[in-house]
């Protein structure tokens, strides 16, 4: 990259809050901004330009971000950003990379910290590694709309789209039947349960009775397939990774709907033989989105494809040895040193005490807010002592803010145990991902698999590849590892320590705990 020459002095500040974050104290825009102009008056910065980036639940794209990298692009005597800590400017790995492409000098007033091409591999790394972190930093600022929507769920009702075969009732708030698709989507499930058709015949018959989704386009075979699936057809429906039964109407019964899935199971099932292969329901066709399945070939071979289910796709066959060698590779790519093991963990003893910040305030305001009912319920009592409330108002509100109450003690409970989890968690999942390989390779294919599903399950497979999709927080420990192999140390003898492999006995003892 041509190098850029700047006055050191120069800088834009940059300042991030949700609407959510607004209502705290210390995430506000004026909060952030009198923090940032203090540090650069005390420290000789100039601030040339402010970019403030407000995220509503309406639009959470973030203009200013994008309008303050073009702005640095264009006057390359501006080469500083300040901004209070990581996680206001990073909010995923795409802005680090965007960020670090301009070979600028980062400042971090919150965490005191200086960033720049100058900087050490040491501190480099932490930062990547923080950078890596933002996402789950956001994720837990993000935490009470989540909860609002886990709390209608729990309530039965659907706090999303809900699908074909339904239309919501904005005016009542409520899902109601799609008296044109309903019926025939009710035949459709009939049809299968009786074993007249297969997806593909099915998906014929319902385009000529005339089902078409929302934008009135011929409705996919992919989408017939899922639809039969889909609980929310009885009643129920799938949220978190939880069912619920929910106050929509079904469209169909849950006797004709298990008949139906029981029919699917035994379709599946005529694809494979008795043997019980390892690494079936852990990969999906990445051309068309079937499961891939697995049969023996010349009484020996194991050959992994595409079930294709939705017709032929041109997924190719691959052996299964040739599956647990790129698995295997996989793993290998989690490996690092123990010098960067140790950079790992100062680096989340840091991000603690962020974290731990954010879980004060958290329940520093939990507490207030049960405080504030309580006071409510002491004074309600009173007033009913002396007949200014009724008893039966006084029943009704009682039991709202004990619930209430209820609600706020569970909120603070799970502040309180992730801060004392989160450290030791976190290590203990890094050490599980480096020494994979090892594991890997020692156990017997049982094992293999589980480890395979704990780490990166419904996985990809394309042209006989694997395309791993890794399960939270493992896609987080696979960008840091990566990251880690950025930094190579510049004396023999740490170049000899960052070859070092990681030691097997770091692992569980017990495979259970996989």
């Amino acid at each position: 990259m041509k190098q850029k020459s700047f006055t050191i002095n120069k800088a834009v500040l940059y300042a991030r809050v949700s609407s959510k974050e607004q209502e705290r104290e210390g995430y506000s825009i004026p909060a952030q901004k009198k923090l940032l102009y203090s540090y650069a008056q005390k420290h000789g910065y100039e601030i040339v330009q402010e970019f403030i980036d407000v995220e509503t639940a309406k639009q959470s794209g973030r203009t200013n971000f994008t309008k303050m990298v073009q702005y640095l692009e264009e006057h390359p005597k501006v080469g500083i950003i300040l901004c209070e800590k990581t996680d206001r400017l990073y909010r995923n790995f795409k802005d680090y990379v965007i960020i670090d492409d301009l070979d600028l000098t980062l400042v971090f007033v919150k965490e005191g910290s200086v960033l720049n091409k100058h900087s050490r591999s040491h501190e480099k790394f932490i930062h990547g590694i923080k950078v890596l972190m933002a996402k789950n930093y956001i994720d837990n600022l993000s935490e009470e709309t989540r909860k609002g929507l886990l709390e209608k769920a729990e309530e039965g009702e659907f706090p999303a789209l809900a699908p074909l075969g339904y239309r919501h009732d904005k005016a009542n708030k409520t899902i109601e039947l799609d008296e044109k698709r309903a019926p025939i989507i009710k035949e459709m499930f009939e049809l299968y349960a009786a074993g007249e058709y297969s997806i593909r015949g099915l998906h014929a018959y319902v385009t000529d009775q005339g089902l078409t989704n929302r934008k009135g386009n011929k409705v996919m075979i992919s989408s017939v397939a899922e639809m039969l699936k889909n609980p929310f057809y009885h009643g129920d429906f799938i949220w978190a990774g939880k069912q619920y039964h929910g106050k929509h109407p079904p469209i169909v019964d849950k006797a004709l709907y298990d008949r139906v899935q029981a029919m699917i199971s035994s379709k599946n099932h005529t694809r494979e033989s008795t043997h019980g292969f390892a690494y079936t329901g852990l990969l999906k066709c990445a051309e068309c989105g079937c499961s891939i399945t697995a049969e023996i070939k010349k009484g020996r071979y194991i050959y992994y494809h595409c079930t294709f289910d939705k017709g032929k796709c041109g997924g190719s066959y691959v052996r299964e040895e040739e599956l647990e060698r790129q698995f295997g590779k996989i793993f290998k790519q989690f490996q690092f040193s123990e010098k960067v093991f140790n950079w790992t963990r100062e680096a989340l003893q840091l991000s603690q005490k962020e974290k731990a910040e954010f879980h004060n305030k958290a329940i520093e305001k939990l507490n207030a807010q049960y405080l504030k009912l309580q006071n409510r319920i002491d004074q309600m009592y009173l007033d009913k002592l002396d007949g200014e409330v009724e008893e039966a108002f006084y029943i009704k509100h009682m039991k709202e803010w004990r619930e209430d109450q209820k609600r706020l003690q569970r909120d603070i409970s799970e502040h309180q145990s992730a801060d004392e989890n989160y450290i030791e968690q976190g290590i203990r999942l890094i050490e599980i991902a480096r020494n994979a390989y090892q594991f890997f390779h020692r156990k017997d294919q049982p094992i293999r698999a589980e480890l395979v599903r704990f780490i990166f399950p419904n996985s990809n497979l394309r042209d006989g590849k694997v395309e791993p999709v890794f399960k939270p927080p493992f896609d987080i420990i696979w960008k840091l590892a990566q990251e880690a192999r950025k930094y190579k140390p510049s004396h023999k003898k740490e170049a000899a320590e960052d070859l070092s492999t990681a030691c097997p006995n770091a692992l569980p003892r017990q495979d259970s705990n996989l």
